[in-house]
């Protein structure tokens, strides 16, 4: 079964359990997911244009949870949270520190980078190659204490 159609299966299930914020946070990655059809002009996305989209949404959701923190509002951090623990359910498995640390030493060593003006290809390397699994921030961090 692709990506998408477990996405709107679960979102049927979803709304006949009445699970709300799961049916709000499903509701915005199916829109997101037609919305990029319509623009590439496909019948049905591939599963990588679906992580993609699940990513940038898990993003937004990580960064909207750090605001909110820092504002003082918990109880929209708390939604945010929530609907983050839903779309991470459709990722699949992160790397963990050691890894990730190691994908990372492989890429410097594949690229032969060596200072920080290679910093670029070398995430590069690293997404591509575990697309959805890593954090890009965490990953930033570790390329650049390697490249310094």
């Amino acid at each position: 079964m692709s990506l998408s159609k477990k996405i709107d299966s679960d979102y049927i299930e979803a709304y006949k359990a009445k699970a709300t914020v799961k049916v709000a946070v499903l509701r915005h990655l199916k829109t997101a997911i037609k919305n990029r059809m319509v623009e590439e002009k496909l019948q049905e996305l591939p599963d990588e244009m679906v992580l993609d989209l699940i990513a940038k949404q898990v993003k937004q959701r990580k960064d909207s949870f750090d605001q909110y923190s820092k504002a003082g509002r918990d109880d929209l951090a708390q939604v945010e949270a929530q609907e983050l623990a839903e779309l991470e359910v459709y990722l699949p498995k992160q790397l963990s520190e050691e890894e990730l640390s190691d994908a990372i030493d492989k890429a410097i060593a594949d690229l032969g980078a060596s200072s920080m003006a290679d910093m670029g290809k070398v995430m590069q390397a690293v997404l591509g190659a575990h697309k959805g699994q890593v954090d890009g921030k965490i990953a930033s961090a570790l390329v650049k204490s390697k490249l310094s």
